[in-house]
């Protein structure tokens, strides 16, 4: 059984739903070693989130944002957590209703799972969250290499 471990910072990014698979893989890649195995990627953020979506089209990610910002509107009365900002608390609730804080993938053969049109995202929930640290945590059974 093989562990792998990593912290990975994701560089800033505006309010929305944003790809990091790549960048993600790109920081551990140990994971083509595992032939069977999981990834455990975690957000140590109370206001973005993660989720596994549509890779392939932008459309998604914008109706995505749309309609987030629709149903936990920012500038609601009803607020009371607002010394952050007009947009913590709406962040908050997102971070909890969109994906949560984690994602568990699967490996096969050194690779991750995903299903043909499916990548990691970063769901950003202010408008200015800055970077964001991720735990990337692989496991599993080592490759034989013939």
């Amino acid at each position: 059984m093989t562990w792998i471990q990593r912290e990975v910072r994701l560089e800033p990014r505006p309010r929305g739903f944003h790809l990091v698979t790549d960048e993600i893989l790109g920081a551990v890649p140990e994971l083509d070693r595992i032939e069977v195995g999981m990834v455990h990627v975690f957000i140590r953020h109370t206001s973005a989130s993660l989720t596994l979506n549509e890779n392939a089209s932008p459309a998604v990610r914008r109706d995505f944002r749309a309609w987030a910002d629709e149903v936990v509107p920012e500038h609601a009365d009803y607020w009371t957590h607002t010394l952050e900002g007009s947009d913590d608390m709406p962040a908050h609730i997102k971070a909890s209703v969109l994906g949560g804080p984690s994602v568990l993938v699967p490996i096969s053969g050194g690779r991750l799972a995903l299903g043909t049109w499916q990548g990691v995202y970063l769901c950003e929930h202010r408008d200015s969250g800055g970077a964001r640290e991720v735990v990337v945590t692989a496991w599993g059974e080592e490759r034989t290499r013939g």
